[in-house]
């Protein structure tokens, strides 16, 4: 890794044609969070010395969505693929000596904790680039990690141009990676000589491998191997599915108790003190505070307030910040 640490780009100026809505893709929220949140959220505490946005379509939405962020934000006027995006917001890091991380906002099952793999396995490894990898049971669709003998990255082959043979490899390329300053030189040489007339950051490993600096690959262990990116509102359903999973988890391993956990849902937002009990049905939405030992009854839907400790909440509650109101 190169010395100043790494600055993350993350590429977010996309259609998103395929959730047939008004609203930008990475703004569609799942358990609570809008998309591209979720990304900010698992990057942020590995400190990286700047995080870019690029941003596009609904472009004045997403900044003002995200104004409290400490992000920036670099504009994709016109979106000609993921490869131009990452030209667009090189130039914002011309000054900038360290590494560079490129994720996508449609990934909302990234963690923290694979993010630093990522990170530290490319620090010691000494490669060109790194990128993450994950083995998958379905790998339709998905760009395919075909290695030699020894097990190097020879290349990515997109499944339209696999052969039967590599159609059969279920590691699949998410699109994630960290580049040195290299990258800085290897956009500037992609081609959008393609079928879509688009520059495809896939390219970028073909251009390291060729100037023989060196591909190293780190195995995702997330749940992103489940889902690689929402483009769709079915996908988007599933992510929401796999988070709010995800959160029962964390509040059950830290002392809550639900009595019916596939029918209690919770917002990522919300914070839980030790020994709450939630009965079944309950939906908690929005910025929730429970203190410890707060109980809710069934089929209450609590959104946006605090709670002191040891309250109880009757069964077929709905209160939103202010007084409850019985159903």
């Amino acid at each position: 890794m190169t010395a100043g640490g790494f600055a993350a780009v993350i590429l977010a100026a996309g259609h998103g044609t395929r959730m047939k809505s008004s609203l930008p893709k990475i703004l569609h929220e799942a358990a609570g969070r809008p998309l591209l949140e979720h990304v900010i959220r698992a990057v942020a505490p590995l400190a990286p010395a700047r995080t870019l946005v690029v941003i596009g379509h609904g472009a004045e939405r997403v900044r003002s969505r995200f104004a409290a962020h400490d992000v920036s934000f670099v504009l994709q006027q016109e979106q000609l693929g993921t490869g131009h995006a990452l030209q667009t917001a090189l130039p914002a890091l011309e000054k900038f000596a360290g590494d560079v991380m490129v994720l996508t906002g449609d990934c909302p099952l990234l963690t923290s904790e694979t993010l630093a793999e990522l990170r530290d396995g490319h620090q010691q490894s000494g490669a060109g680039m790194t990128m993450l990898t994950y083995r998958v049971t379905d790998p339709s669709g998905l760009g395919r990690i075909v290695r030699d003998e020894q097990g190097r990255l020879t290349q990515i082959v997109e499944e339209k141009d696999a052969s039967e043979a590599e159609r059969e490899i279920d590691e699949i390329n998410p699109g994630l990676f960290i580049f040195d300053r290299h990258v800085f030189d290897f956009t500037r040489k992609l081609s959008n000589d393609n079928a879509q007339g688009e520059y495809y950051l896939t390219d970028l490993p073909g251009l390291y491998l060729e100037a023989a600096l060196g591909i190293h690959t780190v195995e995702g262990r997330d749940e992103t191997g489940l889902l690689v990116g929402v483009n769709d509102r079915r996908e988007l359903a599933c992510a929401e599915r796999i988070l709010r999973e995800r959160i029962r988890r964390r509040w059950l391993a830290s002392g809550v108790s639900m009595l019916a956990p596939d029918q209690t849902f919770i917002d990522d937002t919300v914070e839980l003190g030790r020994d709450v009990l939630l009965e079944q049905g309950v939906i908690l939405k929005g910025e929730v505070r429970l203190g410890e030992g707060v109980r809710v009854g069934a089929y209450s839907v609590l959104e946006d307030l605090e709670l002191a400790a040891g309250e109880v909440i009757a069964p077929h509650t709905v209160r939103s910040g202010g007084a409850a109101k019985p159903s």
